[in-house]
Protein backbone atom coordinates (compact mmCIF):
# COMPACT_ATOMS: atom_id res chain seq x y z
CA UNK A 1 0.00 0.00 0.00
CA UNK A 2 1.35 3.35 -0.94
CA UNK A 3 1.02 7.02 0.32
CA UNK A 4 -1.39 9.59 -1.06
CA UNK A 5 -0.33 12.43 -3.54
CA UNK A 6 1.99 14.39 -1.43
CA UNK A 7 2.58 11.88 1.45
CA UNK A 8 5.86 10.14 0.08
CA UNK A 9 7.21 7.78 0.23
CA UNK A 10 10.19 9.05 2.62
CA UNK A 11 13.12 7.90 4.92
CA UNK A 12 11.64 8.24 8.23
CA UNK A 13 13.47 7.86 11.56
CA UNK A 14 11.90 7.16 14.77
CA UNK A 15 13.56 7.70 18.35
CA UNK A 16 12.82 6.56 21.76
CA UNK A 17 14.41 4.19 24.47
CA UNK A 18 12.76 1.32 24.22
CA UNK A 19 10.94 -1.13 21.52
CA UNK A 20 9.55 -3.72 21.92
CA UNK A 21 9.35 -7.02 23.12
CA UNK A 22 9.81 -4.26 25.77
CA UNK A 23 6.29 -3.32 26.29
CA UNK A 24 4.43 -0.12 27.63
CA UNK A 25 2.39 2.48 26.06
CA UNK A 26 4.41 4.44 24.12
CA UNK A 27 6.36 1.34 22.65
CA UNK A 28 3.12 -0.04 21.47
CA UNK A 29 2.06 2.70 19.91
CA UNK A 30 5.59 3.13 18.21
CA UNK A 31 5.42 -0.41 16.92
CA UNK A 32 2.25 -0.20 15.55
CA UNK A 33 3.35 3.57 13.69
CA UNK A 34 6.21 2.48 12.61
CA UNK A 35 4.98 -0.96 11.23
CA UNK A 36 1.65 0.88 9.29
CA UNK A 37 3.85 3.47 7.55
CA UNK A 38 6.81 0.86 6.48
CA UNK A 39 3.41 -0.92 5.04
CA UNK A 40 2.42 2.14 3.09
CA UNK A 41 5.80 1.97 1.31
CA UNK A 42 7.89 4.41 3.79
CA UNK A 43 11.89 3.45 4.38
CA UNK A 44 11.33 3.49 8.76
CA UNK A 45 14.27 3.18 10.53
CA UNK A 46 13.34 2.98 14.70
CA UNK A 47 16.24 3.92 16.81
CA UNK A 48 16.52 2.74 20.36
CA UNK A 49 18.44 1.03 23.00
CA UNK A 50 19.60 -2.56 23.78
CA UNK A 51 18.38 -3.58 27.23
CA UNK A 52 21.57 -6.07 27.10
CA UNK A 53 24.33 -6.50 24.97
CA UNK A 54 25.86 -4.56 21.78
CA UNK A 55 24.46 -2.59 19.24
CA UNK A 56 22.58 -4.80 16.76
CA UNK A 57 20.14 -3.88 13.27
CA UNK A 58 17.18 -6.06 12.80
CA UNK A 59 13.96 -5.86 10.32
CA UNK A 60 11.00 -6.16 12.29
CA UNK A 61 7.35 -6.17 10.22
CA UNK A 62 9.34 -4.28 7.54
CA UNK A 63 11.06 -1.81 10.03
CA UNK A 64 14.44 -1.37 10.21
CA UNK A 65 15.42 -1.50 13.81
CA UNK A 66 18.61 -0.57 15.50
CA UNK A 67 19.25 -1.01 19.45
CA UNK A 68 22.00 0.84 20.35
CA UNK A 69 24.31 -0.68 23.06
CA UNK A 70 23.47 1.25 26.30
CA UNK A 71 26.04 1.78 29.08
CA UNK A 72 23.77 2.43 32.16
CA UNK A 73 20.23 3.14 33.24
CA UNK A 74 19.60 6.38 34.92
CA UNK A 75 16.32 7.61 36.77
CA UNK A 76 14.61 4.94 33.64
CA UNK A 77 16.64 6.85 31.08
CA UNK A 78 19.10 4.70 29.23
CA UNK A 79 22.34 6.41 28.66
CA UNK A 80 23.82 5.14 25.15
CA UNK A 81 26.59 7.16 23.18
CA UNK A 82 26.08 4.50 20.75
CA UNK A 83 22.58 5.75 20.06
CA UNK A 84 24.08 9.68 19.63
CA UNK A 85 26.65 8.54 16.73
CA UNK A 86 23.98 6.51 15.17
CA UNK A 87 21.57 9.25 15.32
CA UNK A 88 23.99 11.51 13.39
CA UNK A 89 24.78 8.61 10.94
CA UNK A 90 21.11 7.40 9.88
CA UNK A 91 19.70 9.10 6.88
CA UNK A 92 16.43 10.67 6.84
CA UNK A 93 13.83 12.81 5.31
CA UNK A 94 12.04 13.73 8.68
CA UNK A 95 13.63 12.61 12.39
CA UNK A 96 10.33 11.64 14.60
CA UNK A 97 11.41 12.10 18.45
CA UNK A 98 9.33 10.44 20.97
CA UNK A 99 9.21 12.46 24.34
CA UNK A 100 10.10 12.08 27.22
CA UNK A 101 13.57 10.65 26.65
CA UNK A 102 16.03 13.17 27.23
CA UNK A 103 19.35 11.76 25.41
CA UNK A 104 17.11 11.28 22.01
CA UNK A 105 16.45 14.90 22.17
CA UNK A 106 19.56 16.42 23.16
CA UNK A 107 21.42 13.79 20.33
CA UNK A 108 19.09 15.53 18.40
CA UNK A 109 19.81 18.95 19.05
CA UNK A 110 23.66 18.12 18.85
CA UNK A 111 23.19 16.05 15.15
CA UNK A 112 22.74 19.13 13.53
CA UNK A 113 19.38 20.73 11.91
CA UNK A 114 17.14 18.11 10.18
CA UNK A 115 13.18 18.33 9.77
CA UNK A 116 12.34 17.08 13.42
CA UNK A 117 8.69 16.17 14.69
CA UNK A 118 8.38 15.76 18.23
CA UNK A 119 5.25 13.48 19.57
CA UNK A 120 4.56 14.59 23.38
CA UNK A 121 3.53 11.82 24.99
CA UNK A 122 4.23 13.28 28.75
CA UNK A 123 5.49 15.17 30.96
CA UNK A 124 8.33 14.26 33.26
CA UNK A 125 6.24 13.95 36.40
CA UNK A 126 8.27 11.63 39.14
CA UNK A 127 11.68 11.81 38.72
CA UNK A 128 11.34 15.02 39.60
CA UNK A 129 15.35 16.49 39.78
CA UNK A 130 15.78 15.15 36.28
CA UNK A 131 12.52 17.47 35.08
CA UNK A 132 14.24 20.48 37.14
CA UNK A 133 17.52 19.62 35.06
CA UNK A 134 16.10 19.11 31.98
CA UNK A 135 13.15 21.70 31.76
CA UNK A 136 15.69 24.16 30.02
CA UNK A 137 16.78 21.70 27.65
CA UNK A 138 12.91 20.65 27.00
CA UNK A 139 11.98 23.84 26.00
CA UNK A 140 14.69 24.48 23.70
CA UNK A 141 14.26 20.87 21.91
CA UNK A 142 10.44 22.28 21.70
CA UNK A 143 11.04 25.55 20.46
CA UNK A 144 13.27 23.58 17.08
CA UNK A 145 10.61 20.80 16.34
CA UNK A 146 8.74 21.59 13.36
CA UNK A 147 5.88 20.45 14.57
CA UNK A 148 4.86 18.95 18.16
CA UNK A 149 2.32 16.06 18.41
CA UNK A 150 -0.23 16.30 21.76
CA UNK A 151 -2.23 13.38 22.02
CA UNK A 152 -5.21 15.45 23.24
CA UNK A 153 -6.26 19.20 23.33
CA UNK A 154 -6.99 18.18 27.33
CA UNK A 155 -2.64 17.49 27.48
CA UNK A 156 -1.86 20.51 25.93
CA UNK A 157 -4.49 23.37 27.96
CA UNK A 158 -2.73 21.50 31.11
CA UNK A 159 1.09 21.16 30.00
CA UNK A 160 3.28 24.03 30.94
CA UNK A 161 5.72 23.29 28.18
CA UNK A 162 2.81 22.86 25.09
CA UNK A 163 0.30 25.74 25.52
CA UNK A 164 2.80 28.76 24.88
CA UNK A 165 3.75 26.75 21.51
CA UNK A 166 -0.18 26.11 20.66
CA UNK A 167 0.71 27.28 17.28
CA UNK A 168 3.44 24.31 16.30
CA UNK A 169 1.42 21.93 18.12
CA UNK A 170 -0.80 19.53 16.24
CA UNK A 171 -3.48 17.12 18.39
CA UNK A 172 -3.09 13.80 17.11
CA UNK A 173 -4.29 11.12 19.12
CA UNK A 174 -3.02 7.65 19.41
CA UNK A 175 -5.44 4.83 18.42
CA UNK A 176 -5.82 0.68 17.84
CA UNK A 177 -6.91 -1.56 15.68
CA UNK A 178 -10.49 -2.04 16.67
CA UNK A 179 -11.39 -4.80 15.23
CA UNK A 180 -8.86 -7.14 17.92
CA UNK A 181 -12.21 -6.33 20.11
CA UNK A 182 -14.81 -6.66 18.10
CA UNK A 183 -17.33 -10.04 17.61
CA UNK A 184 -16.00 -11.44 21.23
CA UNK A 185 -17.10 -14.51 22.47
CA UNK A 186 -18.51 -13.55 26.11
CA UNK A 187 -19.77 -17.02 26.83
CA UNK A 188 -16.13 -18.46 26.70
CA UNK A 189 -14.57 -15.73 28.36
CA UNK A 190 -16.27 -15.52 31.48
CA UNK A 191 -16.35 -19.64 31.40
CA UNK A 192 -12.37 -19.06 31.33
CA UNK A 193 -12.53 -15.97 33.92
CA UNK A 194 -15.71 -16.28 36.34
CA UNK A 195 -19.60 -15.74 35.59
CA UNK A 196 -18.84 -11.61 37.58
CA UNK A 197 -19.45 -9.34 37.84
CA UNK A 198 -15.94 -8.39 37.01
CA UNK A 199 -14.04 -5.48 37.01
CA UNK A 200 -10.99 -5.57 34.56
CA UNK A 201 -7.53 -3.39 34.97
CA UNK A 202 -5.05 -3.71 32.26
CA UNK A 203 -1.36 -1.93 32.94
CA UNK A 204 2.03 -2.08 33.73
CA UNK A 205 1.75 -2.31 38.17
CA UNK A 206 3.15 1.29 38.61
CA UNK A 207 2.42 3.49 41.13
CA UNK A 208 1.14 6.22 38.82
CA UNK A 209 -1.72 3.53 37.81
CA UNK A 210 -3.67 3.93 41.08
CA UNK A 211 -4.42 0.03 41.30
CA UNK A 212 -4.44 0.45 45.56
CA UNK A 213 -7.03 2.62 44.89
CA UNK A 214 -9.60 0.35 42.93
CA UNK A 215 -8.61 -2.45 45.56
CA UNK A 216 -9.15 0.11 48.51
CA UNK A 217 -12.97 0.21 46.83
CA UNK A 218 -13.59 -3.64 46.73
CA UNK A 219 -14.96 -3.82 50.06
CA UNK A 220 -17.79 -1.75 49.35
CA UNK A 221 -18.38 -4.12 46.15
CA UNK A 222 -18.87 -7.58 47.95
CA UNK A 223 -19.84 -9.30 44.82
CA UNK A 224 -17.21 -7.86 42.33
CA UNK A 225 -14.37 -9.84 41.14
CA UNK A 226 -10.93 -8.03 39.82
CA UNK A 227 -9.68 -9.19 36.85
CA UNK A 228 -5.46 -7.49 37.08
CA UNK A 229 -3.89 -8.14 33.94
CA UNK A 230 -0.12 -6.74 33.66
CA UNK A 231 2.56 -6.80 36.10
CA UNK A 232 5.27 -4.25 37.54
CA UNK A 233 7.14 -2.96 40.61
CA UNK A 234 4.25 -1.86 42.61
CA UNK A 235 2.84 -6.05 42.28
CA UNK A 236 3.57 -7.32 46.02
CA UNK A 237 2.66 -3.95 47.52
CA UNK A 238 -0.58 -4.29 45.96
CA UNK A 239 -0.84 -7.81 46.68
CA UNK A 240 -0.41 -6.90 50.18
CA UNK A 241 -2.56 -4.33 49.98
CA UNK A 242 -5.57 -6.95 49.03
CA UNK A 243 -4.27 -9.43 51.96
CA UNK A 244 -4.78 -7.29 54.77
CA UNK A 245 -8.43 -5.84 53.63
CA UNK A 246 -9.17 -9.39 53.22
CA UNK A 247 -9.88 -9.12 49.30
CA UNK A 248 -7.32 -11.06 47.31
CA UNK A 249 -9.52 -14.14 47.13
CA UNK A 250 -11.83 -12.00 44.95
CA UNK A 251 -9.03 -10.37 43.06
CA UNK A 252 -7.42 -12.62 39.92
CA UNK A 253 -3.62 -11.43 39.19
CA UNK A 254 -3.46 -12.80 35.70
CA UNK A 255 0.18 -11.29 35.45
CA UNK A 256 1.59 -10.38 31.66
CA UNK A 257 -0.99 -11.26 28.82
CA UNK A 258 -0.42 -11.53 25.33
CA UNK A 259 -1.87 -9.79 22.67
CA UNK A 260 -4.00 -12.60 21.05
CA UNK A 261 -5.34 -13.13 24.68
CA UNK A 262 -6.05 -9.53 25.79
CA UNK A 263 -9.31 -9.46 23.87
CA UNK A 264 -10.58 -12.42 25.67
CA UNK A 265 -9.64 -10.28 29.40
CA UNK A 266 -12.33 -7.50 28.43
CA UNK A 267 -15.33 -9.90 27.06
CA UNK A 268 -14.92 -10.78 30.39
CA UNK A 269 -15.22 -7.54 31.59
CA UNK A 270 -18.64 -5.90 32.96
CA UNK A 271 -16.78 -2.44 33.74
CA UNK A 272 -12.71 -1.46 32.77
CA UNK A 273 -10.93 0.81 35.54
CA UNK A 274 -8.30 3.39 35.10
CA UNK A 275 -8.10 4.31 38.55
CA UNK A 276 -4.45 6.38 37.89
CA UNK A 277 -3.22 9.11 40.37
CA UNK A 278 -0.77 11.21 38.20
CA UNK A 279 0.29 13.04 34.77
CA UNK A 280 2.15 9.72 33.87
CA UNK A 281 -1.00 8.55 32.84
CA UNK A 282 -1.57 11.24 30.37
CA UNK A 283 -3.63 9.22 27.68
CA UNK A 284 -4.75 5.39 28.56
CA UNK A 285 -4.49 3.46 25.48
CA UNK A 286 -6.09 0.74 27.77
CA UNK A 287 -8.97 2.72 27.84
CA UNK A 288 -9.35 2.83 23.98
CA UNK A 289 -9.15 -0.76 23.93
CA UNK A 290 -11.66 -1.25 26.36
CA UNK A 291 -14.17 1.02 24.49
CA UNK A 292 -13.55 -1.00 21.69
CA UNK A 293 -14.72 -4.59 23.71
CA UNK A 294 -18.03 -2.08 24.48
CA UNK A 295 -16.87 -1.97 27.93
CA UNK A 296 -17.81 1.31 30.03
CA UNK A 297 -14.90 2.76 31.53
CA UNK A 298 -14.15 4.57 35.18
CA UNK A 299 -11.19 6.60 34.79
CA UNK A 300 -10.12 9.84 36.54
CA UNK A 301 -9.66 13.59 36.22
CA UNK A 302 -6.22 14.03 35.96
CA UNK A 303 -5.60 17.37 33.54
CA UNK A 304 -4.69 14.83 30.66
CA UNK A 305 -5.97 12.73 27.74
CA UNK A 306 -7.95 10.23 30.18
CA UNK A 307 -10.61 12.43 31.09
CA UNK A 308 -10.97 13.55 27.42
CA UNK A 309 -10.80 9.89 25.69
CA UNK A 310 -13.47 8.63 27.92
CA UNK A 311 -16.14 11.05 28.65
CA UNK A 312 -18.17 11.54 31.91
CA UNK A 313 -21.62 10.31 31.37
CA UNK A 314 -21.37 9.10 27.81
CA UNK A 315 -18.47 6.69 27.97
CA UNK A 316 -18.00 5.99 31.48
CA UNK A 317 -17.75 7.70 34.38
CA UNK A 318 -15.05 10.70 35.51
CA UNK A 319 -13.94 10.83 38.94
CA UNK A 320 -11.19 12.13 41.50
CA UNK A 321 -8.24 10.18 41.93
CA UNK A 322 -7.76 8.55 45.33
CA UNK A 323 -11.31 8.40 46.26
CA UNK A 324 -12.19 5.06 46.68
CA UNK A 325 -15.42 5.67 48.39
CA UNK A 326 -16.70 7.55 45.36
CA UNK A 327 -15.14 4.78 43.27
CA UNK A 328 -17.23 2.04 44.92
CA UNK A 329 -20.33 3.93 44.55
CA UNK A 330 -19.90 4.87 41.12
CA UNK A 331 -18.58 1.10 40.07
CA UNK A 332 -22.08 0.04 42.13
CA UNK A 333 -24.19 1.80 40.47
CA UNK A 334 -22.91 0.70 36.76
CA UNK A 335 -22.92 -2.99 37.78
CA UNK A 336 -26.52 -2.67 38.96
CA UNK A 337 -27.17 -1.22 36.01
CA UNK A 338 -27.19 -3.43 32.68
CA UNK A 339 -28.63 -0.83 30.65
CA UNK A 340 -26.91 1.85 31.56
CA UNK A 341 -23.46 -0.36 30.88
CA UNK A 342 -25.04 -1.38 27.51
CA UNK A 343 -25.82 2.38 26.15
CA UNK A 344 -22.50 3.28 27.35
CA UNK A 345 -20.49 0.46 25.90
CA UNK A 346 -22.25 1.16 22.51
CA UNK A 347 -21.11 5.07 22.82
CA UNK A 348 -17.69 3.91 23.61
CA UNK A 349 -17.63 1.66 20.63
CA UNK A 350 -18.89 4.65 18.06
CA UNK A 351 -16.17 6.50 19.77
CA UNK A 352 -13.36 4.58 19.14
CA UNK A 353 -14.35 3.77 15.47
CA UNK A 354 -14.68 7.93 14.65
CA UNK A 355 -12.00 9.30 16.53
CA UNK A 356 -9.10 6.48 17.48
CA UNK A 357 -8.43 4.48 14.68
CA UNK A 358 -4.74 3.34 13.68
CA UNK A 359 -5.59 4.28 10.06
CA UNK A 360 -6.72 7.42 11.13
CA UNK A 361 -3.20 7.75 13.58
CA UNK A 362 -1.20 7.08 10.33
CA UNK A 363 -3.07 9.74 8.30
CA UNK A 364 -2.66 12.46 10.65
CA UNK A 365 0.94 12.03 11.17
CA UNK A 366 1.74 11.51 7.50
CA UNK A 367 0.10 14.71 7.13
CA UNK A 368 2.05 16.67 9.64
CA UNK A 369 5.09 15.55 8.12
CA UNK A 370 3.87 16.49 4.65
CA UNK A 371 3.51 19.68 6.25
CA UNK A 372 6.45 20.12 7.96
CA UNK A 373 8.42 19.14 4.56
CA UNK A 374 6.67 21.42 2.47
CA UNK A 375 7.74 24.41 4.39
CA UNK A 376 11.49 23.03 4.43
CA UNK A 377 13.36 25.87 1.97
CA UNK A 378 13.23 24.42 -1.35
CA UNK A 379 10.42 22.06 -0.13
CA UNK A 380 11.70 18.35 -0.06
CA UNK A 381 9.59 16.11 -2.30
CA UNK A 382 8.92 12.63 -2.34
CA UNK A 383 11.65 10.45 -3.60
CA UNK A 384 11.03 9.14 -7.15
CA UNK A 385 8.77 11.83 -7.60
CA UNK A 386 11.18 13.42 -10.30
Amino acid sequence: MTSPAGQGPWRILHVYKDYPPVMGGIEGHLHMLAAAQAARGHDVTVLVTAPTGPTRTTIEDGVRVIRARRLATLASTPISPALWRALRRQPAEVVHLHSPYPIGELAWLAGGRRPMVLTYHSDVVRQRLLGRIWSPWLRRVLRRADRILATSPRYVDSSAFLSPLRSRVRVVPLGIDPARFEALDREAARARYGAGPNLVFVGRLRYYKGLSTLIEALPWLPRARLLVAGTGPMGDAWRSLAERLGVDDRIDWLGDVSDADLPTVYAAGDVFVLPAVARSEAFGIVLLEAMAAGLPCVSTELGTGTSWVNQEGVTGRVLPPNAPARLAKALGELLADDALRERMGRSARARVASEFTAERLVERVLQVYAEVLDAQPGALRPRGSG
